[in-house]
Parts: C-alpha cells; structure tokens; sequence
C-alpha cells in the first residue's frame, strides 16, 4: 500500500523507488561516507566531543574499556510496573523486594544488559544492580505523537525532562554501568510527516557536539535535542555516556518497501548520535516486504543484510518480541496479539540465527528481547487499566514471564528457557 502522502508528491513517489537515495548512513568522526555526501545527507559528532569514559563506538562495534573487549548485548527490556501501578501519570515504579525477585530471573536467562523504560528507577533498582555485572540503557520517552518535533515548547519541554533524567543517573542511578541514553522511541508517521511538512526549509544544524546537513527537519528536531542533551551531561557532570535516538521500521530508515508509514522524502534515519537504535519486529512494515535472507531465507535476516549493509555504526536491536494476547484485536495488523506461547520460542530462535548469521553481522551490538514481563498498565484505556490484564490489548502481553495473583513472576511456557538456551551460547 502506498502512502497516501506520496501519491499528491509525484516526485516522493519516484524517489520511493531509489533505496539509494533515501537510506545513506553517514560515518562517524569529522566527515560523511562517500554515500552521505552524494546525497546530500550527512551527520557527524563534532572531533572536540569527549568519547565515553566506559563503553564507546570504534567503527561499526561497542568496546568496553573497562576490559578492552567488543561487547554484544544480550538484553531483555525492563518495565517493572506490576498490577495497580501506572508510568502515565509520571510514577516510578514502586521500590521493594520485587527487584531481588526480579534479578533473579534475569540471572537464569544469561542477560547482560538492561533497556530500562521508565524514567526515574528507585533506589532499590540500582542496589539489586549493584549485585550483578549488568550493563544498562536509559530510554528516555519522548511524546511520539506531538503536533510538532521543532517547535520550541515542545523542544524545551523535552529537553528539561530529558536533564531530570540524566541528573537522576547521576544523583541515584549507576554511571558506570550505563551505556546509552536513548531520546524518543517511535515517533508517530503522522507526526513526523506534519513536522516536514511545517518546516520543509529546515535540512540543517550545526550544534556544539552533533551536526546535521541535508536532512528531513525531524531528524534535525532529534539533533538539537541530542546535542542539547549530550553537552548538559558534559557541562553539568564533567562526561557523557552513548546517545541514540530508537526508530521502527515502519518509517526506515530502508526505504524501498511498499508498507511504509511514511513517503520517501519522510524516511527517518536515526544515526544522528553514537549508534542506530532499532526496534525491529518479525511481523513489523518494512520488515514482511523484505527479500529472503542471504542465509536463513527469512524476511527478517533480508531487513537485516539490507539495514547492516548500509550501516557506518553500530546497530543495536533494541525490541523484537511476541504478544500472546488471547485476542488479536486487529486481524488487518498480522502478528499484533494472538501468540501462542508454545510457538514463541521457535520464533526467538529464528531470530537468534537470522542476527548471527546475517551478512555484515559483526555490526550488530546486541538483541534486546522485548520484554521481561507483562504490562498491565497499557495503553491506558481507562483511570484502571492498571488493574486489569485485558485480553485484547496485546501492548499487555510481550513478556518472558506473566504476573501472578501475588504479583510474582511465572514463566510462560518455554519461553525463558528459550532465551537462556540462546543466550548462553558464544
């Protein structure tokens, strides 16, 4: 299906149908790639921008100087709302014995990072931290669904959150176990459509830490708040950590798909910080279209060769899972809800063998299974939602474990055996 966008854009139409000239990922450092620079489209981290003191970029790999060591992250994500509990009004989640109950499961599974969703972890978090070697990433929501990324309420808005987050890092969390804040997690097709289209003479910036040449004012809007971001860190604490802005397939950055969210000239290529972040779904647009992998045949290793194939950094898959809602909601939206947990594990490991053997493979930083238990709390129908697991929300379902009467946690079938079995191989 094509955008109705492009179609009143006959040029976006046929632009659509060059991959080349709307997928070019710009090298790190103090110059573009050849394929960057030919398109006009460019984004470096200006040479004078202190590196990381721990885990940092060499090329298209995550070194850890702590050991001197490539690292691949093994990674489940972690939201620990239980039943009754709820982000949307702002709350952390509640700072008891759940943490122990909690890392201990994650031992079992062979995790060695965290991608921590709420912004404000309790105190608790971070001592049952401090009894692992865990590593961490600190997502940083910003509202996806804004009217605009560039106008200036919502930029100093997002901005003063994003600094009451990296203050909290400083002030309860663990530093040296962190890798990476990311800024913003999946903006919406119709709102980065909107914000090109208000500010369609906007294509550069040319911050203190990040610039930006030739691109959509969304990935300006991202820029700013990046470079913003990575120089309160370094002005206010005296260092940085990793930065990333986490982008879905469903509006890039490979382009040549039919299912896209998105026209060409909208195709969103999220490499203005450190490294790609990428939550890349088996049943995702952009993903189903593809080509048959190199190795494995599947659609989901023909996004990977196509995406590492262009990439000048390293690509961290942030979120791949399955709901097991009882209900598919929506059977227009394949792969949405319905998972039986049975056949969840056939497909982790699909996905395990499509990341380990995809051509280019050795720019993959790391698999994050999306996620370690059940949410209750979305989407938020309702004042009560938090209180009720609905079978026919499958944003409640994508855990490893689901939540018990006692708000324990229970393992769904075979699943987290799944993933130990392939996290604990080389």
């Amino acid at each position: 299906m094509i955008n109705a966008c492009a179609l009143s854009h006959p040029t976006r139409l046929i632009r659509r149908l060059s991959l080349a000239a709307v997928f070019v990922a710009a090298a790190g450092g103090a110059m573009a790639d050849s394929a960057a620079e030919s398109s006009g489209k460019s984004t470096q981290i200006s040479a004078s921008t202190p590196e990381p003191k721990r885990f940092v970029v060499r090329g298209t790999s995550v070194v850890d100087q702590s050991s001197g060591t490539k690292v691949f992250f093994r990674g489940v994500g972690y939201s620990p709302y239980v039943p009754g509990e709820t982000p949307l009004n702002g709350a952390s989640p509640g700072d008891d014995d759940r943490y122990s109950e909690h890392f201990a499961h994650i031992a079992e599974l062979g995790v060695n990072y965290l991608h921590v969703f709420p912004l404000l972890m309790p105190a608790g978090f971070f001592a049952a931290l401090d009894k692992t070697d865990l590593a961490y990433g600190q997502d940083i929501w910003v509202k996806g669904n804004a009217e605009d990324f560039l106008d200036q309420g919502f930029q100093a808005s997002t901005l003063a959150q994003i600094k009451a987050v990296i203050d909290h890092t400083y002030a309860v969390g663990r530093p040296d176990r962190l890798v990476l804040f990311s800024v913003g997690d999946e903006l919406s097709a119709q709102s980065v459509t909107a914000t090109n289209a208000r500010h369609s003479d906007v294509h550069d910036y040319l911050g203190k830490h990040v610039q930006v040449k030739g691109r959509t004012p969304t990935e300006v809007a991202l820029a700013r708040l990046i470079d913003a971001a990575m120089d309160y860190e370094l002005t206010r604490y005296g260092q940085r950590h990793l930065y990333c802005h986490t982008s879905w397939t469903h509006i890039g950055p490979v382009a040549d798909r039919p299912d896209l969210e998105v026209a060409a000239d909208d195709v969103l290529l999220p490499d203005m910080g450190d490294l790609f972040c990428l939550n890349i779904y088996t049943y995702a647009r952009g993903v189903v279209t593809s080509p048959p992998g190199s190795v494995t045949g599947t659609t989901y290793q023909g996004y990977l060769d196509e995406l590492l194939a262009r990439a000048t950094k390293p690509v961290l898959i942030t979120q791949v899972g399955l709901s097991t809602s009882p209900i598919t909601p929506k059977p227009w939206v394949p792969g949405w809800g319905g998972h039986g947990v049975s056949g969840v594990p056939a497909v982790f490991r699909s996905v395990w063998r499509d990341v380990r053997t995809a051509k280019d493979k050795e720019k993959i930083a790391g698999l994050v299974f999306f996620e370690l238990h059940d949410e209750w709390w979305k989407s938020g129908e309702t004042p009560d939602d938090s209180t009720r697991h609905e079978e026919n929300d499958p944003e409640e379902w994508f855990g490893l474990y689901e939540i018990g009467t006692d708000k324990r946690l229970t393992p769904k079938g075979r699943i987290p055996a799944a993933v130990r079995g392939l996290f604990t191989q080389p």
